[in-house]
């Protein structure tokens, strides 16, 4: 079967929501009147049928089971869960009003039952959401994908599904016309694609629009009705992230709008540096005595100082002096400035490389936060040097400085440190994501993120 057992899930949430909601509510009753009293006297027995119903009709109305692979998170489906209990309430209190002259029922009861099943509601969701990520991590459940038209904005489509398997995605191949520089990396030409797709009951297919023509994305879309595979578009936006692209309609015709304002500077100047001053020193007066610790274990694990600093340039182009503990040995760039090799590079300590797993090497950085060199999330800063390198491959990274530097950042969660130009190009792209979020919220997201990495000890 293609779709294997996806499908279940939407009337296995919506029979698992009924079956706790009837549990609240009879436990509800029992906590409010006792075991003496039955559920099913009059006015109560009535209420059981109609909360029932009511939450029937929300959800034929609303449908809110209908999670894509990459919206199904905890966060979304908490927030489902809030917005029909919240509707649910409301009819509850409509029909209350209208029954209230023949019946009376309690405030304490209705309100214990919705606080019952928000908590019952989350725990099942979550736990759902836990083992099905688990269950697709392992490789079961899983989308097939291949990716049309071969070149850097394909490859991103592929990273981004190794780097979270438990989405669900598997990656069956490139196609693309055949010339001596791909025919490596393709798995066939356009004439083998249908073929393929068929054979390998393909869920998704991938249009990279700047490496596709128009006629071969129509034949691809033609197919997808006979073969039963969803097709997504590539567009290379990556350029514009920063202007706010928005989509307006022309009648039936779509047309993309591209802001020129950039970041609010109420909310970037006021907001997020009061977020970054209160963040920065908690961190650093709490977690002051822990900083010591890997200061006296850094100066002696190896010859030379506990702390490193270097020149990076922030905002605007201004430079500034960078702090970090030290995870190299000294004189590590004598021939010039050079990228960690990651694992084998042999200039990092061994206890460098523990905190460079851990990040735990960035914690200095708070101070450049405080002194207002840095946020607490926004892109990597880096060294001149590498930054004129970077502009000739992607003028897009002058966006960058128009905010300041972070200590984590998109980047750095979905693909770390960078080993060579070509790396720092890709992780430009995700850092650009974040200037079309700038938000309190983000930050705290990306912070939230950050410490699960560093739990994981799966820093790169």
């Amino acid at each position: 079967m293609k779709h294997r057992f996806s499908f279940l899930l939407r009337p296995f949430s919506a029979t698992m929501d009924i079956i706790f909601l009837d549990i609240c509510f009879a436990l509800a009753y029992r906590l409010k009147f006792g075991t003496t009293a039955s559920l099913f006297d009059v006015p109560y027995v009535t209420l059981f049928w109609f909360i029932n119903a009511a939450w029937v009709l929300i959800l034929l109305l609303n449908k809110p089971y209908n999670f894509s692979r990459l919206t199904f998170t905890i966060q979304n489906l908490l927030v489902g869960l809030v917005k029909l209990v919240g509707l649910h309430i409301a009819l509850v209190s409509v029909f209350w009003v209208f029954t209230q002259g023949g019946f009376y029922y309690s405030r304490e009861h209705l309100a214990l039952t919705y606080v019952l099943f928000l908590c019952a509601g989350s725990l099942w969701r979550s736990a759902v959401l836990i083992l099905l990520k688990v269950y697709r991590a392992m490789g079961y459940n899983t989308r097939r994908f291949v990716v049309v038209g071969y070149g850097p904005l394909s490859k991103s489509i592929q990273t981004f599904y190794q780097m979270y398997p438990e989405i669900g995605f598997k990656f069956y191949g490139y196609f693309d016309k055949m010339n001596p520089e791909n025919a490596t990396a393709l798995r066939g030409d356009y004439s083998y694609l249908k073929e393929y797709i068929t054979r390998n009951e393909i869920d998704c297919v991938y249009c990279c629009l700047p490496y596709i023509e128009t006629e071969q994305l129509r034949e691809i879309m033609d197919f997808s009705e006979e073969a039963s595979y969803q097709v997504k578009l590539i567009v290379d936006f990556k350029g514009f992230l920063t202007k706010g692209v928005t989509v307006e309609y022309h009648d039936v015709q779509p047309v993309i709008s591209l802001s020129t304002h950039y970041l609010d500077d109420l909310q970037v100047n006021v907001f997020k540096r009061a977020f970054d001053i209160a963040f920065s020193a908690g961190v650093l007066a709490v977690g002051a005595p822990f900083f010591l610790v890997i200061a006296l274990i850094t100066k002696l694990s190896s010859k030379g100082p506990a702390f490193y600093s270097q020149e990076r340039i922030g905002k605007w182009g201004k430079p500034f002096r960078i702090h970090k503990f030290r995870s190299m040995y000294p004189d590590a760039e004598q021939g010039g400035p050079a990228l960690s090799s990651g694992d084998n590079d042999d200039r990092i300590t061994p206890w460098g490389k523990f905190m460079r797993k851990t990040r735990i090497d960035e914690f200095p950085q708070f101070y450049n936060v405080l002194k207002g060199d840095m946020s607490v999330v926004g892109p990597r800063p880096e060294r001149q040097y590498f930054i004129n390198q970077i502009v000739e491959k992607s003028p897009e990274y002058k966006y960058l400085l128009m905010v300041k530097p972070g200590i984590t950042s998109i980047g750095q969660i979905k693909f770390g440190y960078a080993e060579n130009v070509e790396q720092m190009v890709q992780r430009l792209w995700y850092d650009l994501e974040y200037l079309q979020s700038v938000s309190l919220s983000t930050d705290v997201w990306l912070i939230v993120q950050t410490v699960r990495v560093m739990m994981q000890g799966r820093g790169k």
